[in-house]
């Protein structure tokens, strides 16, 4: 528990850092770089169950829409609307659970190079859980407490980093990214009373994405 809180600090901290470069100074000399676009991909997601319920990770889809603006050489912000499907599916195949989100991430853009760039996004992300959906229970009169109740927290945060690399051709970007996320909220209750003292959602995933630059 103490250690989430912790997580929880950072997230409110990351957030302020995705908002760095419209603090810092601008170069006048430096040509802004504004890009909108799509990105779709694939999710293997899990959830970290205290105590341990052992799994493997649920592949599943996500998609989205992106906002980039760099502000400064090397730096700039982020912003994304995604359909995201995350969940667990437990080792015995008995019980797999799809979660499906719309989320927004809010991240730091960091890269180097020109025409073919590398680049790192970190910073936080919020989601809301849209849809449960049970794909597999060979045992429905199970009484495990993940089996037998619905997601209790439908808000969702926590802590995202990806790696990747673009290439531009024209005004014209072609991505690949590969993205780790953390929750930093338990989808069950955590109260003293509770079965689950954690229930964070771990997702790892890997997007192509197609963006544009709008401005000159």
């Amino acid at each position: 528990m103490k250690n989430l809180h912790w997580i929880k600090i950072a997230v409110l901290s990351l957030l302020s850092v995705s908002f760095l470069p419209f603090a810092v100074g601008q170069n006048n000399n430096f040509k802004r770089e504004t890009y909108v676009g799509l990105s779709g991909g694939a999710t293997g997601s899990m959830v970290y169950f205290k105590p341990i319920v052992e799994q493997n990770y649920l592949l599943a889809y996500q998609g989205g829409f992106v906002f980039r603006y760099i502000s400064e050489k090397h730096l700039g912000v982020q912003a994304e609307i995604n359909y995201v499907q995350r969940g667990w599916s437990e080792t015995n195949g008995a019980f797999d659970k799809r979660l499906d989100y719309i989320e927004l991430p809010f991240l730091t853009h960091i890269y180097f190079g020109r025409n073919a760039r590398v680049f790192l996004n970190l910073g936080p992300q919020i989601g809301y859980l849209l849809k449960e959906t049970v794909l597999q229970n060979s045992h429905p009169d199970s009484t495990n407490e993940q089996h037998i109740h619905a997601i209790q927290n439908k808000l969702e945060y926590g802590l995202t980093a990806g790696l990747g690399c673009s290439f531009h051709i024209k005004r014209q970007v072609l991505q690949l990214e590969a993205r780790g996320n953390f929750s930093a909220s338990d989808i069950y209750s955590n109260e003293r009373r509770d079965y689950f003292d954690n229930s964070n959602l771990i997702t790892a995933s890997v997007s192509l994405s197609w963006l544009i630059q709008v401005n000159k």
